[in-house]
């Protein structure tokens, strides 16, 4: 790997996947996928990375109806049917055929009937005159948000897409810096070990010409007795 940076203090990184090679060679991906499931199998989150936030309250949209009806379905009961009873117009009972009061119920719940659809005519009507302009409105509304939340989309994809740039460019700057001195590196230690080689090869001489001298020495002091 490339480099090392520090991210959040804890977590160090040592790679510029822009820069660096070899991630396309056999073994390569297997041996990554592996090491990746090793640590995932032995780290244990140290602290609550969502503690800054608070506590949701998932009840707090929820009415009474919908209490009710999330109560009916962890219970698994089925639902309950639809009451036709306000929409019907009994007679008497046999028994109260001669009962005036009975008859003036009767006639009490056909007016109401007959209001109640007098209302819901009167409603479809307003809806046929203002609806239209009312939903023209509304969808105008979603347009105008829709257009304004795919413009903090394309900002935000222009924002990721520039850090990327900015990423590929730094890591290319400094993956061309870290070959340079990686190059010099190799310079450097070629030039040393040449040096070796020659400061061996001198002492060898000098070792050399040092006993030769100790022999020429010791035969001119037997010549001369």
């Amino acid at each position: 790997m490339a480099g090392t940076a520090s991210v959040a203090g804890e977590v160090f990184v040592d790679a510029l996947p822009y820069f660096d090679q070899g991630y396309d060679a056999a073994g390569v991906r297997e041996a990554a996928a592996a090491l990746v499931e090793e640590e995932t199998r032995r780290y244990r989150p140290t602290k609550n990375y969502l503690s800054y936030l608070q506590t949701p309250d998932f009840a707090i949209f929820e009415t009474e109806i919908m209490r009710n009806e999330f109560e009916r379905l962890a219970a698994r009961q089925p639902m309950d049917l639809l009451s036709m009873k306000r929409y019907e117009l009994p007679a008497p009972s046999s028994g109260q055929k001669n009962d005036i009061t009975a008859w003036q119920e009767c006639v009490n719940n056909s007016m109401a009937q007959l209001e109640h659809q007098a209302v819901r005519i009167e409603n479809l009507e307003l809806m046929s005159q203002y609806g239209t302009n009312a939903w023209k409105v509304y969808n105008d509304n979603l347009a105008f948000m829709i257009e304004t939340a795919q413009k903090e989309l394309q900002k935000f994809r222009k924002q990721i897409q520039d850090l990327n740039w900015q990423r590929k460019n730094d890591q290319l700057a400094g993956g061309g810096k870290l070959r340079e001195l990686e190059s010099n590196w190799v310079s450097l230690v070629s030039k040393n070990y040449e040096i070796e080689r020659a400061i061996i090869q001198l002492e060898n001489e000098i070792g050399s010409l040092r006993q030769q001298q100790g022999d020429e020495n010791k035969e001119n002091i037997r010549q001369d007795f």
